[in-house]
């Protein structure tokens, strides 16, 4: 299993493009991705590192493990 750490928010937003997602635009510094069929949209914040808590909140929100995630990056 790998690692969740030093994973930028262009890295973590391509993965989950590739898990069905879609780019709804930006506010700010945070790109909003939304998928048919999912209630909850995902807020992912364009930073060069993400904190473990934000992408591990992301990762639970999108439905996914973690381990399906990084099978993406």
């Amino acid at each position: 299993m790998g690692t969740l750490s030093n994973i930028s928010g262009r890295e973590a937003a391509a993965a989950f493009i590739r898990a069905g997602w879609f780019s709804r635009g930006q506010v700010g510094s945070h790109l909003v991705l939304t998928k048919e069929g999912q209630r909850a949209n995902l807020s992912v914040p364009q930073h060069k590192e993400l904190s473990v808590g934000t992408l591990r909140a992301l990762i639970r929100n999108a439905g996914m493990s973690v381990e399906d995630f990084l099978k993406l990056l």
